[in-house]
């Protein structure tokens, strides 16, 4: 079973990428994924289960108490997939990085990764930046072994794809993590093909996929559906069954070496982000 986590800027696209991608896994390859949503919002999901709101890990416990079943916290979608969300604490109470903690202790003490229906692939969506230990989990623990950054050819996109770079290279030794490339989700930024080959590659990784902008991602959200689901035929599902055959085959996996940030400054002076 591969373990993999999709990290990236907050509203950069990460559950989006993540669910579409799944689609094109379990559509195009046929195979078993199980997708771990660790955002507090619980919307890591919904567009696999067809816009169901499955409660989360954290309101089952509160509810019921420790006496939980596998089944009470996960659920099946779209082309067989298994999909649970961790939830989060009640605003302003508690740290939500708990709530990926418990959500994956108590998957692991449920047996989910261990049934006779063995799973090809476990993913965890992750929010935003590795900014605490909570979040830091998946790469920290070893829980997963395989990232991949979700960003564009914006400015803040790119500081926040460095950042976790960092972040994979402290937890590489004693966790396993390695990095498996950079999915680019594209924002029309002018050069931004290029740049973003260009940062992958003073990362010591790749550019993975070139996602480009399509409306067609914002109709399959309105009708709560990855674009597969929604409109296998159209370009934009090719796209995403092609990064799925991308990662399915990736083999280059590297402990990547963060710029400086005068570096990423002037990577984005030379593609004409910045003045000089």
């Amino acid at each position: 079973m591969r373990k993999v986590a999709i990290y990236g800027k907050g509203g950069i696209g990460k559950s989006t990428t993540t669910q579409n991608t799944v689609a094109g896994l379990a559509e195009s390859l046929g195979r078993k994924v199980m997708v771990v949503g660790c955002d507090p919002k619980a919307d890591s999901t919904r567009l696999l289960l067809g816009g169901l709101a499955q409660k989360t890990v954290l309101d089952t416990l509160r509810e019921e108490g420790e006496d939980v079943e596998l089944d009470d916290i996960r659920k099946m979608g779209y082309g067989d997939t298994w999909s649970v969300e961790s939830g989060g604490p009640e605003p302003g109470v508690g740290c939500a990085g708990r709530g990926i903690i418990t959500s994956i202790n108590m998957l692991e003490s449920l047996g989910a990764y261990e049934e006779s229906e063995a799973l090809d692939y476990v993913f965890y969506d992750v929010l935003g930046d590795v900014v605490c230990g909570g979040f830091a989990m998946p790469i920290r623990d070893g829980k997963a072994e395989e990232i991949y950054i979700v960003c564009s050819g914006e400015m803040m996109a790119m500081y926040a794809a460095n950042n976790i770079c960092k972040g994979i290279m402290k937890y590489a030794e004693s966790g396993g993590v390695r990095l498996g490339g950079l999915i680019c989700n594209s924002r029309n930024v002018d050069n931004e093909k290029e740049m973003i080959e260009e940062l992958a590659k003073k990362l010591g990784t790749q550019m993975i996929y070139f996602v480009p902008r399509h409306n067609d991602v914002q109709r399959a959200e309105i009708n709560r559906r990855t674009v597969i689901e929604w409109n296998p035929e159209c370009g934009q599902a090719e796209h995403y069954r092609n990064l799925a055959k991308a990662i399915d085959a990736n083999k280059m996996f590297v402990v990547p070496t963060p710029l400086e940030i005068e570096e990423l400054e002037q990577l984005l002076m030379d593609y004409g982000l910045m003045e000089a």
